[in-house]
């Protein structure tokens, strides 16, 4: 490889490569890179458009996704016109390889993020990415762009002797390349030649706050490759007996990067701000993590044989609300403190000019019954699967039953946290009945007295008698949205998994045919009627619920009708087998933020259930 010293512009517009200086790719058009305590989001170009920094909710050093050339990218890939003829993830790993056709030749981008050296994580960031030609010398283009936080700030720039390194108080980023380019520099497009012989490698260490890691770009490719075996070695831990092993990995190891490791958080998703509604206002940051997705994360790893990942998603939980308890915040940040307060960013373009770009969520004071359900659930598998609870974790959890137990007759923001005025949601009454009766299941091994029993088993069946009496209608056979309202709720797909109701109850056979007559379109399901939010505008239909679908029915004896299902939603992801939180019926475009830890877990949710049903399928005579 050697640099080219003319011609310093990109050419000509191209359906991949020359997309407009102020534009992002689409959504599904993403690749995800992690190291578990930050994430990148890589377009199909080469363009990493989002890398927040030190950690997921920190501010972003590549922000273009929603703010637009003047936020920063960083682009290796082709110089001219270039159709993408492979993209993929190496097998069980998080490498992601991108190979162009560029006139008879091809260019591959290969790029992770380490995120471990023999066995330790690694003090800072570390990004490596490599470009590679075959078949002749491959013209390509590096844009070097870093910016920093909300107000786009340029680096203080000096060179060491292996590298660039951009500054901005505490925080410093470094760029090392091999070969070297000593022309390179922070907002200029830099061609140069790439040659079959001569890869060119490319290190980007990030740190805050510490010494950078000063790694040498001729050796990265070696961090890679064992970071790749540590990958495979996790994977090789997995139930092999698993339906669509290869899809429910990806989403296990996309889950895996969206977990904070120091402190065992999962977050929502990597990003903030894009739509759920283009060009509207429906902009999220959930760069923050949820008790609820927490929760729903130890069933799923738990599930597939990884007991660690599952411990450790409980030991965070436990761990961050005890500044809060009994009460369960409905989120936090990813080391346990409360949510900062919803800002709005009025110069940045957003995400197809979708404004406001938000930072903070104002969804963190909100009262969301249905969380308590979830975490006492979660911590019932755990004990179902022969893991006993420490006592410290049990006497949280009858603080949780106990708060349910007093406060399931007030009304609350839901599982979807409308903005509006608080309702008595079905589904959070549910979740209550099932925070109740997994506390007293868990309480029939553990200290539990005699008089919070019966005040708990009191509680459970006032609240299934509330939701007969108020939440149910006999006319359509079906389960409302919330008391006084004739809407269906998605989130009611659970309610085979709660236990309230048989398996061949009418009830839940009639929820969930109606969800799928009122509410879906094709595999995809709405999770409410679009609109009835209290917000303008409409939105997509929500995953995670369309494989909550697959989940019921395989639940409810329904397994060939949940198989079909599910394999046209798995048609429906990234060709890099990613999902956002919503997708649009009409265009099949992912909406929402990316990728989705929910979505992925509601995969998992899914295929276990289909294991679940063929195990009992093999069983019946």
């Amino acid at each position: 490889m050697h640099e080219q010293r003319h011609g310093e512009s990109m050419t000509g517009p191209s359906p991949t490569i020359g997309r407009s200086e102020a534009s992002a790719a689409s959504i599904e058009d993403y690749g995800l890179l992690g190291d578990t305590r930050t994430a990148a989001l890589v377009s199909d170009t080469g363009s990493i458009d989002w890398l927040c920094v030190p950690r997921f909710d920190g501010p972003p050093v590549f922000g273009r996704l929603v703010g637009g050339s003047p936020a920063g990218s960083f682009r290796l890939g082709p110089r001219d016109s270039a159709a993408v003829v492979d993209r993929g993830y190496r097998a069980n790993t998080t490498t992601l390889v991108t190979t162009w056709a560029v006139g008879p030749h091809r260019l591959t981008l290969t790029e992770e993020m380490v995120a471990e050296v023999a066995g330790r994580l690694l003090p800072a960031t570390l990004l490596v990415r490599q470009l590679s030609a075959s078949g002749g010398p491959v013209p390509a283009v590096v844009e070097f762009d870093p910016r920093f936080g909300m107000g786009h700030r340029r680096p203080r720039v000096r060179r060491d002797p292996a590298s660039l390194v951009c500054e901005w108080g505490s925080l410093a980023i470094s760029l090392a390349s091999d070969p070297p380019l000593p022309s390179l520099a922070p907002g200029r497009t830099l061609p140069i030649m790439v040659t079959p012989e001569r890869p060119a490698t490319f290190v980007l260490a990030v740190a805050n706050r510490e010494p950078l890691v000063h790694v040498q770009a001729a050796t990265a490719m070696e961090l890679v490759v064992q970071d790749e075996a540590r990958w495979r070695a996790w994977v090789e831990e997995i139930d092999d007996d698993l339906p669509y092993r290869e899809a429910t990995v990806r989403s296990l190891l996309t889950l895996r990067l969206l977990t904070y490791s120091p402190s065992g958080a999962p977050v929502a998703a990597p990003t903030t701000s894009l739509p759920e509604d283009p060009g509207g206002i429906r902009n999220w940051d959930y760069r923050y993590a949820w008790p609820r997705d927490a929760s729903i994360g130890v069933v799923a790893f738990l599930g597939v044989g990884k007991v660690r990942e599952a411990r450790g998603f409980l030991g965070w939980l436990l761990h961050a609300s005890r500044l809060h308890r009994p009460r369960l915040p409905a989120l936090l940040t990813l080391d346990g403190r409360s949510v900062p307060r919803e800002r709005e960013l009025s110069d940045w373009a957003g995400y197809a000019d979708s404004r406001p770009v938000r930072t903070g969520n104002g969804a963190a004071g909100q009262h969301q019954l249905d969380g308590y359900g979830w975490v006492l659930d979660a911590g019932w598998v755990l004990e179902q699967g022969g893991h006993r609870l420490y006592s410290e974790t049990w006497r949280t959890m009858r603080g949780f039953a106990d708060l349910v137990a007093r406060r399931w007759r007030e009304p609350d923001a839901g599982i979807w946290e409308l903005r509006d005025d608080a309702a008595h949601h079905v589904h959070s009454k549910l979740m209550a009945w099932l925070a109740l009766d997994r506390a007293l299941q868990i309480g029939s091994t553990h200290r539990l007295s005699a008089r919070r029993r019966r005040r708990w088993q009191h509680a459970r069946s006032a609240i299934g008698e509330d939701v007969a009496a108020h939440g149910w209608d006999p006319l359509r056979k079906t389960y409302l949205r919330s008391y006084g309202s004739n809407d269906l709720d998605a989130a009611l797909l659970v309610a085979p998994r709660i236990g309230l109701d048989g398996p061949g109850s009418i009830r839940l056979r009639g929820t969930i045919d109606a969800v799928r007559h009122e509410l879906s379109v094709g595999p995809l399901v709405f999770r409410y009627p679009p609109g009835r939010d209290g917000l303008p505008g409409n939105e997509g239909a929500f995953l995670p619920c369309s494989f909550w679908m697959v989940q019921a029915l395989a639940d409810t004896g329904r397994h060939d009708e949940a198989v079909a299902l599910f394999e046209e939603l798995l048609g429906l992801g990234t060709g890099l087998g990613l999902y956002a939180e919503e997708l649009d019926p009409a265009t099949g475009a992912h909406l929402g933020n990316f990728p989705q830890a929910l979505t992925h877990a509601a995969i998992v949710q899914a295929v276990l259930a289909l294991r679940g049903a063929e195990r009992t399928d093999e069983r019946s005579p």
